[in-house]
């Protein structure tokens, strides 16, 4: 849907891969790169379903890894918001900002409809920004932390509850990165820091060669403290984004959860 004034916030909303697929030579000449090669500024945001959740391919993936393989220099924002709140202040930061970058925003169909994601009232209308990093927030001694995991969109929720299953909370932190470009390195390194004996792990619930963890891997490497080592957790490799069977799209979740949780 596109707004007609160049300086109103057009957002082009897309299905799933297909757009990623059949756009792709307007994603690489215009949307990535049309600012570095004819200082052509574009305020577009783009909105693409994605989340896994044994639909099948087609109905999983806006081919994040994609998109992020185009990220330099600042051109544009990826963002995979996990609350109502932060999809409603990233859309306004874009809509205020005084200068414009395109916007993609990778969100769950899954989160409409799920309870935890949605946000009080008060966290629209009270100023409260958007966070590109939001932070566990139990409360615990956090120099007995074991593992931090960085994940991103709705797997944060299955991670919260595979913790809670396996009684990890004294554990095992989990911390959400809702901008995946640009890397905000000093908030994530500020909650990094609240764990000092805690080694870093990124989890997606995407197949390993796809989804963020190929595209952020050098950049998280950038936050890690001087003894902490960097892991992951996600399905295996695969040619396809997603499988089609119910039984095997709960395997490979659980696969990925216990990863996750081992110590």
């Amino acid at each position: 849907h596109a707004c007609s004034a160049p300086d109103m916030l057009t957002i082009w909303e897309a299905q799933f891969g297909d757009f990623a697929n059949g756009a792709q030579v307007a994603i690489d000449q215009f949307i990535s790169s049309g600012e570095t090669k004819w200082g052509r500024m574009c305020g577009l945001t783009v909105i693409l379903p994605h989340g896994y959740d044994g639909q099948g391919p087609e109905h999983s993936s806006g081919r994040l890894e994609r998109w992020l393989q185009l990220c330099s220099e600042e051109n544009m924002q990826v963002i995979m918001p996990s609350e109502a709140a932060q999809m409603f202040h990233i859309l306004r930061r874009q809509t205020l900002r005084s200068y414009r970058k395109p916007l993609v925003i990778f969100m769950s169909k899954r989160l409409l409809r799920f309870k935890d994601s949605t946000s009080p009232l008060a966290q629209f209308v009270e100023g409260t920004a958007f966070r590109p990093v939001i932070g566990d927030g139990l409360a615990r001694d956090n120099g007995k932390v074991k593992r931090v995991i960085v994940c991103a969109g709705q797997v944060y929720y299955d991670l919260l509850a595979g913790r809670a299953e396996r009684g990890l909370d004294n554990e095992i932190a989990i911390v959400r990165l809702e901008q995946l470009y640009p890397m905000p390195y000093a908030e994530l390194a500020a909650e990094l820091a609240k764990y000092p004996n805690a080694q870093l792990m990124w989890a997606q619930e995407e197949p390993k060669n796809q989804g963020a963890w190929y595209q952020i891997r050098h950049r998280l490497e950038k936050v890690l403290g001087a003894n902490q080592r960097l892991t992951t957790a996600s399905r295996p490799a695969s040619a396809s984004p997603a499988v089609g069977y119910a039984v095997k799209h709960k395997a490979g979740l659980d696969g990925l959860l216990e990863d996750a949780m081992k110590l």
